[in-house]
């Protein structure tokens, strides 16, 4: 599959390039998607939350009232689930979300998520750009240029660049990230994906068919 490389100025350069059928024009698979998104997530899960149960409240073990003879169901100590105050009957505790998923389901992920933006016409080839320094009004300039200012973006350069990731920090709508970062649910997430031609081959070499 061939595909347009712009510039900068939101123009066509006349030159495409040629790109790997097997990773952006697949027949996507939704369960991959799903699974890969799923783990992205719980991974961004602290596991912190956590509830006082009866042994952990700090309250009086005084009986309340006597067992029999009050006409009313028996009670025990303010630590009991039954009243304010006391302890919370299977209450949340810390654990780890984080779960194991095959490295070839997600290969599937990226290449169905990346053949999605492809067929919605929502992926862009950008010429390899940068700033002499963090400068967030040049990068706005570039997404005008796009027509994607308004619009939920993703740009993957081909390795790290302070200068172009400082001039998106400030901007809501735009996450920078390097192709060897590149993950199922930031593509899906975003409604348009800028790929730099030199982010190209790096993607090629992760995602290659198995």
């Amino acid at each position: 599959m061939e595909l347009k490389i712009y510039n900068t100025n939101g123009s066509e350069t006349g030159r495409t390039i040629n790109v790997d059928d097997s990773i952006f024009a697949i027949q996507p698979n939704d369960h991959a998607i799903y699974l890969d998104c799923k783990q992205y997530l719980a991974d961004q899960r602290q596991g912190t939350h956590k509830s006082k149960e009866r042994s952990e409240n700090a309250h009086s073990t005084r009986k309340l009232k006597r067992q029999k003879g009050t006409g009313g169901a028996r009670s025990g100590d303010l630590k009991s689930p039954v009243f304010v105050g006391g302890g919370t009957i299977f209450g949340p505790k810390p654990r780890d979300y984080r779960f194991k998923l095959n490295v070839k389901v997600k290969r599937l992920a990226r290449r169905s998520a990346l053949s999605y933006k492809v067929a919605d016409n929502a992926l862009t080839i950008l010429e390899d750009f940068s700033f002499d320094a963090p400068k967030t009004k040049s990068m706005v300039q570039i997404l005008n240029n796009l027509k994607i200012n308004d619009k939920k973006s993703l740009i993957v350069i081909e390795k790290p660049n302070n200068f172009v990731s400082l001039s998106a920090r400030n901007l809501q709508n735009v996450r920078v990230v390097n192709a060897c970062e590149l993950n199922t649910y930031d593509i899906l997430n975003a409604s348009n994906v800028v790929l730099c031609e030199g982010a190209l081959p790096e993607i090629s070499r992760v995602l290659a068919s198995n």
